[in-house]
């Protein structure tokens, strides 16, 4: 893993924005990571970005703290962000990756309604951090493969995104990027 100091004041600030119901630092803390998840290609930054993603989304909705299970998955997540922080502290990352997937997992265990809902969002926040690491430069196959989506769902993202309309750059006529180039290697 690339940046572990990084990532561990990402979980540090989530934990304080989960605790203060701050969905918008969450999806800060998020756009944080990508640029790294971009640079190095790097799974757990990318890990980190959907994670935290999906956790300020999911706080952000507050008739999901009422439905049956909320209590047992907000205690779960908030305990294992705990142990995630103190896997970092000691760049233990074996440890790191097994509590990420833990609170990952959680969202299995949730009764009734609350489950699909969590895992809807867990999803979508996949695709969303797909698109903004497209949009960072990453060819589309590249940014599927990394997050384990569906290309044509990243395709079906983007498609809808103003992203897809965005003028293409014009280069430089072929006489003067020649004459460009030329003078570099003088």
């Amino acid at each position: 893993m690339q940046e572990i100091e990084n990532v561990l004041r990402i979980f540090r600030e989530a934990k304080e924005a989960i605790k203060n119901n701050d969905s918008y630092k969450m999806k800060q803390l998020s756009q944080q990571t990508i640029h790294s998840a971009t640079i190095y290609q790097d799974p757990d930054n990318i890990i980190v970005a959907v994670l935290i993603y999906s956790l300020g989304k999911i706080i952000e909705r507050e008739h999901y703290k009422k439905m049956n299970g909320w209590d047992s998955f907000y205690k779960n997540v908030t305990r294992e962000l705990e142990k995630t922080i103190s896997c970092l502290e000691r760049k233990d990352l074996e440890g790191f990756r097994l509590s990420v997937g833990k609170i990952r997992n959680f969202v299995n265990k949730i009764p009734g309604d609350l489950r699909g809902y969590i895992q809807d969002v867990f999803r979508k926040a996949g695709i969303n951090k797909a698109f903004k690491i497209y949009e960072h430069g990453l060819s589309s196959e590249q940014t599927a493969k990394l997050l384990g989506i569906s290309l044509w769902d990243l395709a079906t993202y983007i498609g809808q995104s103003s992203i897809s309309e965005a003028k293409v750059s014009e280069s430089l006529p072929v006489k003067e990027r020649i004459k460009y180039a030329e003078e570099i290697f003088k």
